[in-house]
């Protein structure tokens, strides 16, 4: 595997290890997961919380496998894009697949750069106006990152996901003497007609969100070393080390703030700190979750330039869109094509419909991906992986993604939903351009 072909058109640069990749997809999934969603969680599960992580990761598992035996078959960048394309061969599936996961990944950037924007001028005492420009400087620090070149997003990478697991250990840490006080499968009394597993399951919709980063992982393959091997270790160990921290927090925080006051809590694993060790400054989670803030958005950031990139190489988006600089390495003009949608989407303001949207494309998504492996692993002549899993396992994940997508429809208002639908309907107005443009130019 070399860096550039024999014409010199230079290639992504293969830099990343076994061990940076479970970094980057644990990063990935801490940063938008357990921070955020613990609160929430316990008030759907109450001092049960706990058992919904559990369930959440056995549903996060079987699609999490099943992009590490994809990603050690076809280590490519465009990850659910190139899959869903050599399965079906059905390029519009493919298009759409591909930008809907670049859409999720703008509207995480963009709602992580206003968050960091918001964390930042409250520590400082600026004005209400300030934060729109702190979000615009922060996206700007953060494509510099991303162009500069694969190996400084990985070490930035790193140092983000050591603090945000740091921050996490010092919660569990602090709160281990109030474990067993508790009754550990209290569920919300207004909720108790529904009984334990039900009301366990619903809360794990919410919780399989945290394990979100599998499409993350995948899409540096081809800056990975080794990406047959570092693939599918980065994602197992990524979800399990996820699980492990998210099991223990959990029981942790209902632990030590009893669950009603945690779900009102604007700042849950604060709350759960200021009790447990009021000598450590409540600051200190606030400067944690900036890291936290910023790594989510590097990694996204990561992430659509690299689905970009493959979609170029496969085709589906013009071919220089998918251009990589001669000498970082990096995507460069996907890179500045994403920072001006971003600015435009910070600007512009309301993503936080568009995030809930995007959400509902992704459970989507992933029934695609499992789909893909398995139809590939029934196709005769198709090569096996280094990492192989039992087709039921797929099977099983098409069937858990579907019971959480038609959970999620229920759940949601009817903005989500009808943002979705514009958003594919756009995606798709936008392949039939492309096409046209294309046919014109032949």
């Amino acid at each position: 595997m070399t860096d550039s072909v024999s014409d010199g058109t230079p290639h992504l640069r293969r830099s990343v290890g076994p061990t940076q990749l479970a970094l980057y997809a644990l990063g990935s999934m801490v940063g938008s997961g357990i921070y955020g969603l613990i609160g929430k969680a316990a008030g759907e599960a109450g001092s049960a919380v706990w058992l919904s992580f559990l369930a959440a990761l056995v549903a996060a598992l079987l699609t999490s496998l099943s992009y590490a035996s994809l990603g050690s078959r076809y280590p490519r960048a465009g990850g659910a894009a190139y899959v869903t394309d050599r399965a079906f061969g059905i390029p519009v599936l493919s298009f759409t697949i591909g930008l809907a996961l670049v859409a999720s990944g703008l509207t995480s950037v963009a709602t992580q750069s206003k968050i960091f924007a918001a964390i930042v001028a409250d520590l400082a005492g600026w004005e209400a106006s300030s934060p729109n420009i702190i979000a615009v400087g922060f996206l700007l620090i953060l494509s510099g990152i991303v162009f500069r070149g694969i190996r400084e997003s990985m070490w930035v990478n790193v140092v983000c996901t050591l603090m945000e697991v740091s921050g996490l250990l010092l919660v569990i840490a602090s709160g281990l003497s109030y474990w067993g006080t508790i009754d550990y499968f209290e569920i919300p009394p207004e909720r108790a007609d529904l009984g334990l597993g039900v009301v366990v399951l619903q809360a794990s919709v919410l919780a399989f969100f945290a394990f979100i980063g599998f499409e993350d992982a995948v899409n540096v393959a081809e800056e990975c070393k080794d990406p047959e091997r570092a693939i599918p270790f980065g994602l197992i160990v990524a979800t399990l080390a996820a699980a492990a921290l998210y099991v223990a927090v959990s029981i942790t925080a209902v632990s030590v703030v009893p669950w009603r006051e945690l779900a009102a809590a604007p700042s849950p694993l604060t709350a759960v700190l200021e009790k447990s060790a009021p000598s450590i400054p409540s600051e200190l989670m606030t400067l944690i979750a900036l890291f936290s803030v910023a790594n989510t958005a590097l990694v996204n950031y990561v992430t659509a330039s690299r689905l970009i990139y493959g979609m170029s190489g496969q085709g589906l988006l013009p071919s220089f869109i998918g251009r990589v600089h001669k000498t970082r390495r990096t995507p460069h003009i996907a890179i500045a094509a994403l920072l001006a949608l971003l600015l435009l989407l910070v600007v512009a303001g309301q993503i936080a419909d568009l995030a809930a949207a995007t959400v509902l494309l992704l459970l989507v998504i992933f029934i695609a991906v499992n789909a893909a492996l398995v139809v590939l692993k029934r196709r005769p002549g198709e090569a096996s992986g280094r990492f192989e899993i039992p087709i039921a396992l797929p099977i099983l994940g098409i069937a858990v993604c579907s019971l959480l997508l038609i959970t999620r429809l229920a759940s949601a208002d009817w903005r989500a939903p009808a943002l979705a639908a514009t958003l594919l309907a756009c995606i798709l107005a936008l392949y039939a351009i492309l096409r046209l443009t294309k046919a014109s130019q032949r």
